[in-house]
């Protein structure tokens, strides 16, 4: 019986390439990558959407809330064996005024959401993964009129929350930061070459730890 791993994340899980303005081809995507490093037991599932939040709701951009399309998300891919949430960039827009700790307070309730959605195969198995910070060179370019201001400061501090969160929750917890880099454009999207790192890290997470934990 094949795996079903969903990726709930934004663009970084769509793969928007700032250098065209548009999607990388699913070879490049870390999803796709980690579909071809799993091999055939597993069912890799792409739900990433530009813009995605946690829990906050966009009031210019609609559908952006996490938390709102989580169950139904779920629901619509069962059984589901293992989810993969990575949120919190879009969190840091200075329209949400949110701090670091509210941030994480809503990945708090990202994650009580899912475990208590019939959806899964067995029990309930979910890896949190920290986004890597944007790069204070977003503040300073062309895109601060999306991001706003302190959306660098603010993003640097999700990976301690979130540890924090996994944790109390009972969740596996993967830093992004010490694997991804920043393009030198809109300094918050990666470039391809992180997309193949992050990849390779996830499926040595997977192979290493899917027996002991039943994925």
């Amino acid at each position: 019986m094949k795996k079903r791993i969903v990726c709930f994340g934004d663009s970084n899980t769509w793969g928007y390439d700032v250098e065209t303005d548009a999607r990388f081809p699913e070879d490049v995507r870390w999803t796709g990558r980690l579909q071809r490093l799993l091999g055939e037991n597993y069912i890799i599932i792409e739900e990433g959407l530009c813009g995605r939040t946690t829990v906050f709701e966009d009031p210019i951009h609609e559908g952006m809330n996490g938390l709102a399309y989580l169950c139904p998300c779920l629901l619509s891919h069962a059984p589901v064996d293992y989810l993969i949430i990575m949120l919190g960039s879009n969190d840091c827009k200075e329209i949400f005024s949110a701090t670091p700790k509210n941030i994480g307070d809503g990945m708090k309730r990202l994650i009580k959401k899912a475990q208590q959605t019939e959806c899964w195969r067995n029990r309930a198995k979910i890896l949190v993964i920290a986004p890597g910070a944007i790069e204070k060179g977003c503040e300073m370019s062309s895109y601060v009129g999306e991001m706003g201001r302190g959306c660098s400061e603010k993003s640097e501090k999700l990976a301690e929350y979130y540890a924090a969160c996994a944790e109390e929750l009972g969740c596996d917890f993967l830093d992004a930061g010490h694997y991804v880099k920043m393009n030198q454009i809109d300094f918050m999207h990666w470039d391809a070459e992180s997309h193949r790192r992050l990849a390779g890290k996830l499926a040595e997470f997977f192979r290493e730890s899917g027996e002991e934990r039943g994925v």
